[in-house]
């Protein structure tokens, strides 16, 4: 039977309450928001016993969100061509069926269990619909050409939602895509910077600090222990007899010496010391610590000297000056290191025992 007609004044209201609708949707951001939206307005809209919200699945329709007074078919999926949400966005257009029991379209057996004995389904966009939303009632009735044309146009906003959530879906993709990238091209410049700022900063040979960058972390750590009252040790440190191997052997057994003094040193200091190459065959390391004394240094010195020699068949030999930084003192870390360079050659001289050892500024022994 035709429904009663709307009271006078129900398509105000009801488009009034379709405006609402649409300020809700324009805040939707992913498809559960938008259904929930759409299957609570569609039955106050048209004053339904049920709403369904279809979405067409490759050739099938998943009845994906429904609103009903009793259980409908919420999570199935149907043919296109089996149920009367497909027929409606095959055909591009709306569906009223007064009664479910009369007409062809209906597949019978699916709606035996439920409540249903009329319906109105529209296509979600004509135009290569994308799904479907469905009117129940428990009792037979036709809905009136106003009630179908509000339920459309429901259907026609959600179309532009769900258009909208998609570009936003897509937007915020490459927005993180791009966000991804830059993330990572910062990272490959920040270890780019790094990777520059280590071989600023170290011996290519023996993976040691070079000059500058012995000169640069030992003075911050000297200044360090200045102010908290840490003293601490500068070890100068000076290959003996490379000059001849280099003239005997070649420089490639020069360098395996140098790479084995690197180790040396490694293996007598910490992590936390400060050793560099300062060229040549002058290594300096400024190591921190109450418990080290000359003579500590030494032997540990010499015992890792003897296993690499061991090791690696070198024969290292060194001449080493070591000095205390005392933080009390005003010494600067530049006289101390001078010191220690001159404690060294005063050591190299007497093993040359060639008369009286001299101080001297840079020059080479």
């Amino acid at each position: 039977m035709q429904a009663p007609a709307p009271q006078a004044g129900w398509y105000v209201r009801a488009m009034e309450h379709l405006v609402d609708v649409v300020q809700e949707l324009s805040l939707a951001r992913d498809l559960p928001r938008i259904m929930e939206i759409v299957r609570h307005a569609a039955r106050e809209l048209t004053g339904a016993d049920g709403a369904t919200f279809v979405l067409r699945d490759n050739g099938k329709c998943y009845y994906a969100e429904e609103n009903a007074i009793a259980p409908l078919w919420k999570g199935h999926r149907f043919p296109l061509e089996a149920c009367i949400s497909g027929w409606a966005m095959l055909n591009r257009r709306p569906a009223v069926v007064p009664d479910i029991y009369k007409d062809p379209r209906i597949p019978i057996e699916a709606y035996r269990p439920t409540f249903v004995r009329s319906l109105a389904m529209v296509p979600i966009r004509t135009v290569d619909p994308i799904g479907a939303i469905g009117n129940y009632w428990a009792e037979i009735r036709e809905p009136s050409a106003e009630q179908v044309k509000v339920l459309q146009a429901l259907a026609d906003v959600t179309a532009v939602s769900m258009e909208n959530v998609e570009v936003f879906s897509n937007l915020e993709r490459l927005v993180k895509e791009r966000t991804a990238a830059l993330e990572a091209e910062i990272m490959r410049r920040r270890q780019a910077e790094d990777l520059a700022r280590r071989q600023s900063l170290t011996d290519e040979l023996t993976g040691l600090h070079n000059r500058r960058g012995f000169l640069l972390l030992a003075s911050n750590q000297f200044e360090l222990g200045r102010r908290t009252g840490m003293p601490g040790w500068i070890v100068f440190a000076d290959a003996d007899r490379l000059k001849a191997l280099n003239d005997t052997s070649g420089h490639d057994a020069g360098d395996r010496l140098l790479k084995g003094i690197a180790q040396a040193l490694r293996l007598t200091f910490r992590e936390v010391d400060v050793i560099g190459r300062l060229g040549g065959d002058e290594f300096a390391i400024y190591a921190t610590g109450e418990a080290l004394d000359p003579d500590a240094i030494r032997r540990r010195l010499a015992a890792a000297i003897a296993e690499v020699n061991g090791k690696e068949g070198l024969n290292i030999s060194l001449s080493i000056g070591v000095i205390r930084c005392n933080p009390e003192k005003s010494q600067s870390f530049e006289a101390l290191l001078q010191a220690a360079d001159n404690a060294m050659y005063a050591e190299k001289y007497a093993k040359r025992s060639a008369g009286p050892p001299v101080e001297r500024n840079g020059a080479t022994s």
